[in-house]
């Protein structure tokens, strides 16, 4: 049995959907009500200055995690939200025939929030869903000097892919490309050191492989761009000073809080918060090379691919692969889902197939169930 699975609330299941939502620590009710609710209960005063503790220890979580100064990190409430801010902040986007690079495979949630933050005049191109975007060669070909901004994801969810993100980002800035990097469906599993490999922002959340619930995204920014960032969509935890409740003067907070905004939810972070420090003490973030939660998940993947051959559709090689094996069972595929709902083993579908995602609670027992209600009905 993994060594983790006594450490989380696994509701008598099989659950292979951390690529969807992550579960949830079994100590986080109590976490919760100790940096939340209990200021608010439990003392006369406001609660305020408790609470604000909450957002700076959300912080230094994800600067344990990502190897980046906490004051780089900003709380948001979702991946959309904070890719509209980044976007409306910088006048270099606020152009005429101002040109976008993404995927044609990326979430679809940022390509709406691109369509409608820039210009009319916007040229967003999309990298054809028929390529490989683990390749670093069509990311070059695609990455020419007209570009203004490039989004790239790390890991993308319905084809369990890895972008060479390092490869990308490197090219972007060699060319004086803006690049953004989401993180949605790589953090936790997958590690990133920001001193290693540095875009210009980053956008993630919680909500998935960190197992911190939904509602408590975060923007990294970096300090090489957070000067130029002149956020519209602001409030008074924008401000240098938030305390000084001078309407006629508003000067921007000089670090990446700037991109916060008016009065900010406190529980999503109380609860994220708990987890990433859980994942960060863990050790997710990449040293020596290592991440057991990347070896782990890894290995219950190699489990997966040794029993099915051309059933798996998404990458095999380790250098390109995500958290997730996708596998296609053509005419068997509902057969198989209803199977596998009936023996309480949590899985989805996607349009290429079956998604499959393992994480440190989850061992080889766990998959070899799924193996075997497969077999039974394929």
């Amino acid at each position: 049995m993994s060594q983790y699975k006594n450490d989380f609330l696994l509701a008598d299941s099989n659950y292979l959907l951390n690529h969807s939502v992550g579960r949830p620590l079994k100590t986080i009710e109590k976490a919760f009500k100790d940096s939340f609710l209990s200021p608010w209960q439990n003392s006369g005063k406001e609660p305020w200055s408790n609470w604000l503790d909450v957002i700076n220890d959300f912080q230094s979580a994800l600067s344990s995690l990502f190897n980046a100064p906490a004051e780089e990190f900003c709380p948001q409430v979702n991946l959309s939200s904070s890719l509209t801010k980044i976007l409306m902040s910088l006048t270099s986007l606020n152009k005429d025939n101002v040109v976008i690079l993404m995927s044609e495979i990326d979430f679809p949630s940022m390509g709406f929030a691109l369509q409608k933050a820039l210009p009319k005049s916007a040229d967003i191109r999309f990298i054809d869903k028929s390529l490989d975007i683990t390749n670093a060669n069509v990311w070059q070909q695609h990455l020419t000097k007209d570009i203004d901004l490039v989004f790239v994801s790390k890991a993308y969810s319905n084809t369990g892919q890895l972008a060479p993100i390092r490869e990308v980002i490197t090219l972007a800035k060699e060319l004086g490309i803006i690049s953004v990097l989401d993180i949605a469906q790589s953090a936790g599993v997958i590690p990133l050191n920001l001193q290693d490999v540095s875009p210009h922002f980053m956008i993630g959340s919680s909500v998935k492989w960190l197992c911190g619930g939904p509602g408590a995204a975060y923007l990294w920014v970096n300090p090489d761009i957070t000067e130029q960032c002149q956020p519209k969509d602001v409030g008074w935890f924008s401000h240098e000073n938030p305390f000084e409740f001078d309407i006629h003067h508003f000067n921007y907070n000089q670090s990446a809080m700037k991109f916060w905004g008016g009065t900010p939810s406190i529980t999503p972070f109380a609860i994220a918060s708990h987890s990433i420090n859980y994942f960060a003490t863990l050790g997710t973030r990449e040293e020596k090379g290592t991440s057991y939660t990347r070896v782990h998940n890894q290995s219950m993947i190699d489990l997966i691919v040794d029993e099915f051959d051309t059933e798996i559709v998404s990458p095999v090689n380790k250098e390109t692969r995500s958290g997730t094996v996708i596998l296609d069972f053509k005419d068997k595929q509902a057969a198989i889902m209803n199977a596998l709902r009936h023996a309480k083993i949590s899985v989805d579908a996607r349009h290429l197939g079956m998604r499959v995602s393992a994480h440190i609670y989850n061992d080889a027992d766990d998959i070899q169930q799924f193996i075997d209600v497969v077999k039974q009905h394929y």
